[in-house]
């Protein structure tokens, strides 16, 4: 079979190229796994708050679409030959290739990681694995202590499973937030029921087919009947070794167009290796946030344009007990590595003080002393916070400054703001301006 297009994985950065361009080329769309998942929908369905069901997409979102959809794992990509061999036995050609074949969660060497109950979290078999054991079980750890492993435990510990959260880092949500956004996380997950253990590794896992514990650097152990991975990804690429395309740690080495090191070969979303919008240089982008704006870049490219990708900011956010947490471009801690940081911190409420409903809120936006530009925000509160983490991601990626911010223009109503008199943004970026003000005094 020849297709204009093949891209390798069902992910959403697949979907968005099929939807822009389904009706204008022949596409080919080669996924191994049964459906895509809405990854970050199923710590919901482990809990029960919705089933799991919920959290598969619709093949019809690629073949409504006018693609082909191959159910096959690629087993090796002949770039000179423009072709590629799946593990049943087809020969593929293509005129142009895209590698969206997403990243895998990553597991250890660690000892004991072949018994049964020890898994990972992020496909359709390990969701279905989870909860079929969350069902048996009394006993559970999860390792990692991000979004997804802090949504997991809280879904098992709501299952009244004694739930133990392990990190190597003295912190949760270490890589999205600075220490005290984390220690007011902290406190919220405690009252979960949940052992949270951090600054310790896992050294061994117990049993002999089954797990039945495991063992940490302190040397104390732990029972467990389940144990899940969830401490980051890495490229899903292995159908590329010992090929001519160049790959860098953390996945296929693009430039801003999508292009890889072969021509008429293209990498988007969590397979690629690309720079942080802010400082120019390689940085983690593993969300599906970032995989959406790249094939759509990547689209348009494909039609002819040459519009740049500018790099990932990195936008997130989660719920720990009641509260809501978010984050955008670069934590203060992260941003003196490059730059010379300054930070405000405001509390408000989501309404008017004096209504029911309001609930507090608390911004920390970071900035650069020199250039007074804006470089990153955290926002906890006990409502939703992602409208507020994507106008401090607009603000970053357009480069606006302390100043800029001063001249926000925002709207009030008693349900669903501050005062009129005051907004998040506006008064954080006053205090950045007072603390320029009396460092220069």
């Amino acid at each position: 079979m020849n297709f204009d297009l093949l891209i390798i994985g069902g992910g959403p950065a697949t979907i968005t190229l099929v939807k822009k361009l389904g009706k204008k080329m022949n596409i080919g769309v080669i996924r191994p796994e049964d459906y895509s998942m809405i990854y970050c929908a199923m710590p919901y369905a482990v809990e029960g708050l919705l089933d799991k069901s919920k959290t598969f997409k619709n093949d019809n979102l690629i073949t409504e679409e006018g693609a082909q959809l191959i159910r096959d794992y690629v087993d090796e990509v002949n770039f000179d030959k423009k072709e590629l061999k799946t593990r049943t036995g087809k020969v593929l050609s293509y005129s142009k290739l895209v590698i969206a074949s997403g990243a895998e969660p990553f597991i250890p060497q660690t000892k004991g990681i072949e018994l049964e109950g020890v898994t990972v979290f992020k496909s359709q078999k390990d969701l279905e694995y989870v909860i079929k054991k969350s069902q048996e079980i009394k006993d559970a750890v999860v390792i990692g202590a991000g979004a997804i492993g802090i949504e997991l435990a809280q879904a098992l510990a709501k299952k009244s499973i004694k739930t133990h959260l392990v990190d190597l880092a003295d912190s949760i949500l270490a890589n999205m937030v600075d220490r005290e956004f984390s220690e007011i996380a902290k406190s919220e997950l405690l009252k979960e029921n949940i052992n949270l253990i951090l600054g310790q590794t896992v050294v061994e896992i117990t049993g002999e087919t089954k797990v039945e514990g495991i063992i940490l650097k302190s040397g104390e152990s732990l029972k467990a009947d389940l144990v899940v991975f969830a401490i980051g990804m890495c490229p899903s690429i292995s159908f590329l070794d010992n090929s001519k395309i160049k790959i860098a740690r953390d996945g296929i080495e693009i430039n801003e167009y999508m292009e890889t090191s072969v021509k008429d070969v293209y990498a988007v979303g969590d397979c690629a290796s690309y720079k942080s919008g802010i400082t120019g240089k390689p940085i983690g982008g593993k969300l599906a946030t970032n995989a959406v704006p790249m094939a759509r870049v990547l689209a348009d490219n494909l039609q002819g344009k040459r519009r740049p990708y500018p790099g990932f900011f990195n936008g997130a956010a989660t719920k720990v007990g009641e509260l809501y947490v978010g984050a955008t471009g670069l934590k203060e801690e992260t941003a003196k590595e490059q730059f010379q940081p300054i930070a405000s911190t405001v509390e408000f409420t989501t309404a008017f003080p004096i209504m029911p409903s309001a609930k507090k809120v608390k911004l920390k936006l970071v900035a650069d002393k020199n250039s007074r530009r804006i470089l990153g925000g955290q926002i906890i509160s006990g409502e939703p916070v992602t409208d507020k983490v994507d106008q401090i991601t607009m603000a970053i990626q357009f480069g606006a400054t302390i100043d800029n911010l001063l001249d926000f223009s925002y709207s009030s109503q008693p349900w669903q703001s501050y005062f009129p008199a005051h907004n998040l943004l506006v008064r954080a970026a006053e205090l950045l301006l007072e603390k320029l003000e009396n460092d220069n005094k």
